[in-house]
């Protein structure tokens, strides 16, 4: 059966019903992918159900809005060919000579997108240190939005959202202008941390990463409750076209019924790789590690406020001793963490940001932000705890004889 998404189900009883309707023809209780493309009409402008065109709307792309949305504690949510695109929708909302403020520890793809393609466009963009310390002179009276990631990416640093939320709103009692504050989930996912709920105005994922978790789909979405910012977002979504095939969209429904068991045994992985790595800064073989699951975290006192159970979630980083190449011997040496981008799948990953997906941001401005070549990236997958941290422990060992 379907539910509600208003429903007050617990998340993994939604994740599997909302948006999951039993196919009133066959009876089939997982549905069919809708490939058309185009939908027949009864007499011009009279469409004989409720869609005309895929690229508008589409079935499988509507029911996995729905579960999303509801995941997300959110009335709306709109789903994209990929988190970068989902990226650029939001930023093409804002007038030309906007400006806006993102922490500088984000993503290397949204560090590009913001450097290379919104300055083009009329957007400019300034990086801060702390969103919660730093915003508040940064402010002008053309910013229009504050991009948080948190926690960041890649070196997990975690922001309170209601603190930066308060600043905002403060500076709109003070001056009349509206900040949109959008948060980037990707990293905990909706079962993790809902954004919404501590004030941010839209929350944004790559869906490639841990809402899908096969690593077989490119997608992202958003999601909000202001009627006004969805509308807006949907006509965009629908003039542009960046929109995802309804395969996809069935891939990334199915992969997201599994949310809550994939966060769970990553999250209890994570932790304790975390921890075994923190002991290892003992005998010098770890330098420093990034993990919010941690009580050392500088932040971890927000970690119990806003993620669900304190869990630190999926993704590690930490410095390793030997410098560039101790990093590139550490993750040429794992057997079970693939050495490769992305994050958020079944199966564990490991990269160097460095060189990787932070490659393309200068190095001054990526160390100031704490990226130096010798961080090590991990997405822990769901494999067996035991075998995860055997493969970190051999890879470490083959890193000492440096």
């Amino acid at each position: 059966m379907t539910i509600d998404s208003s429903s007050t189900f617990a998340f993994g009883t939604r994740a599997i019903h909302v948006g999951a309707p039993i196919d009133a023809t066959t009876g089939a209780v997982i549905e069919p992918i809708s490939l058309s493309t185009t939908f027949g009409q009864s007499e011009p402008s009279k469409p004989i159900g409720i869609y005309e065109y895929s690229r508008s709307a589409n079935p499988n792309r509507d029911n996995f809005e729905t579960a999303v949305a509801s995941l997300e504690s959110a009335k709306y949510a709109i789903a994209l060919a990929s988190g970068s695109a989902t990226t650029a929708l939001v930023i093409q909302s804002l007038p030309i000579g906007s400006h806006i403020i993102s922490g500088g520890d984000v993503y290397g793809g949204t560090h590009r997108y913001f450097t290379k393609v919104a300055n083009h466009h009329g957007v400019e963009a300034t990086f801060v240190g702390d969103l919660v310390s730093d915003l508040e002179s940064s402010l002008r009276p053309e910013t229009k939005l504050v991009w948080l990631e948190t926690p960041s990416n890649p070196t997990l640093k975690v922001t309170d959202i209601a603190k930066v939320k308060q600043i905002l709103q403060n500076h709109q009692q003070a001056t009349g202008n509206k900040v949109l504050l959008v948060v980037d989930n990707t990293f905990l996912s909706p079962y993790i941390s809902n954004p919404l709920k501590f004030g941010a105005d839209v929350v944004v994922h790559s869906v490639t990463k841990y809402i899908n978790g096969h690593s077989d789909v490119v997608m992202g979405v958003l999601a909000t409750n202001d009627t006004d910012l969805h509308e807006k977002f949907r006509f965009l979504q629908n003039a542009i076209g960046s929109i995802p095939s309804p395969f996809d969209s069935w891939l990334a429904h199915r992969g997201l019924k599994t949310l809550h068991l994939r966060l769970r045994q990553a999250s209890t992985s994570a932790q304790k790789i975390a921890e075994y790595l923190q002991s290892k800064i003992e005998d010098g073989s770890v330098i420093h590690v990034n993990y919010p699951g941690l009580k050392s975290h500088e932040q971890h006192g927000v970690v119990l406020r806003q993620h669900r159970d304190g869990l630190g979630g999926g993704m590690i980083s930490f410095r390793i001793r030997g410098g560039a190449k101790g990093a590139s011997v550490f993750t040429s040496s794992t057997k079970l963490f693939t050495l490769a981008e992305s994050l958020g799948g079944i199966e564990s990953l490991i990269e160097v940001p460095a060189i990787m997906t932070h490659g393309g941001i200068p190095k001054a401005e990526r160390e100031a932000n704490g990226v130096y070549d010798d961080l090590v990236r991990v997405s822990v997958g769901i494999e067996d705890t035991d075998d995860l941290l055997k493969d970190i422990e051999q890879a470490l060992h083959k890193v000492k004889g440096l």
